[in-house]
């Protein structure tokens, strides 16, 4: 079995870039304490939706859909399943909410990683609901011209409870003895834990469930606020790209897990900055039309009734409506498309 070793890592020099992004979330985390204690209730109105998000997101990168109302309906109001994709996002709307109220009291072990691995399919009937793999796994690329390509071979079946054991007990150590650095112990976690992939199913939404369960248990609450799974989402292209680079040579306990480490951070960091555009909004009691105003100059190009809705979680539908229609009329947008496909953008 690969070695399983965060000596490597924990020696290793890192590049200014690397050292620049950890020093920039640190000092992101420190503004959204402030932030927090200054506006509590504002801020606690972007949780509901950012859990809505993340929900939607880490679903439908896996290829899982419903429609908008229903993804609201089956988060918020806790609706009954109607078909298999509902019940896996119900799945994942109730580990979330697991690890939302509960994750200081979550150890990082094979026990509870199994626990939220069955509670992600208690809506369905899957026999495999929070055991581990029982067949060899492979992570595969479909090409346009209908062929398939293996791009890397996870860990066999046998190996994968004694592998998830070590990985939970290594990050612990390191963790608990403060030898690494949290932003940089998270990542690697996630990696292995992507490199072994030890569930037949789940194993995507799986690790975005640790990596918010993880920056959670080291002080870092971003994602209660701003859905990383809609960021990873909007990229996945780079999310894919950066995965496949860091595996590489993973077997044999030589990849280079950068290119990973580099990407969760970025994801990380862009996170906080929208946190902060986002309490620059709600941060001052302003009449309804001047909030939508404001927030529509921290769009650039084209955005949605949703996009501002989101900057302005205080607000009803109703009043981002009737104030989108006003800065029509006061001749600072423009609105075009039909239904659905209805946009906006700014004219001055």
């Amino acid at each position: 079995m690969r070695p399983f070793n965060y000596s490597k890592i924990k020696n290793q020099k890192w590049d200014s870039e690397m050292l620049g992004l950890i020093a920039a979330i640190y000092k992101e985390a420190g503004k959204q304490e402030l932030y927090l204690k200054q506006r509590p209730d504002e801020l606690e109105k972007l949780v509901e939706i950012a859990k809505i998000q993340s929900t939607e997101a880490s679903n439908a990168i896996e290829g899982i859909v419903t429609t908008n109302t229903r993804i609201k309906q089956l988060v918020e109001e806790k609706t009954t399943p109607r078909n298999r994709n509902e019940q896996e996002i119900a799945g994942y709307r109730d580990a979330l909410s697991i690890i939302h109220e509960n994750f200081d009291a979550i150890p990082i072990t094979r026990n509870y990683i199994l626990q939220l691995h069955k509670i992600l399919y208690s809506h369905m009937n899957n026999p495999m609901a929070g055991q581990t793999k029982n067949v060899q796994n492979y992570i595969s690329a479909t090409y346009p011209d209908g062929h398939t390509e293996t791009l890397f071979t996870p860990l066999a079946p046998f190996e994968t409870p004694e592998a998830l054991d070590r990985i939970c007990e290594e990050y612990n150590r390191v963790i608990g003895n403060l030898e690494l650095e949290p932003l940089i112990a998270i990542p690697v976690f996630i990696h292995d834990f992507l490199c072994i992939h030890p569930f037949n199913d789940g194993n995507g939404r799986m690790s975005r469930l640790l990596t918010t369960l993880l920056l959670y248990r080291n002080g870092f609450y971003v994602g209660r606020y701003i859905s990383l799974e809609a960021k990873i989402a909007k990229h996945k292209d780079l999310y894919y790209n950066a995965l496949y680079q860091s595996q590489n040579g993973w077997q044999e306990g030589t990849e280079d897990a950068t290119p990973f480490i580099k990407y969760l951070l970025s994801t990380i960091l862009a996170a906080y900055r929208d946190f902060e555009d986002r309490f620059s909004i709600v941060e001052k009691k302003l009449p309804a039309v001047e909030m939508v105003r404001k927030a529509t100059l921290n769009k650039i190009g084209r955005f949605t009734k949703q996009d501002i809705r989101e900057l302005c979680p205080a607000l009803s539908v109703s009043s981002v409506e009737g104030s989108l229609r006003k800065l029509i009329d006061l001749g600072e947008l423009k609105r075009e498309g039909k239904g659905k496909g209805t946009y906006y953008y700014r004219l001055k």
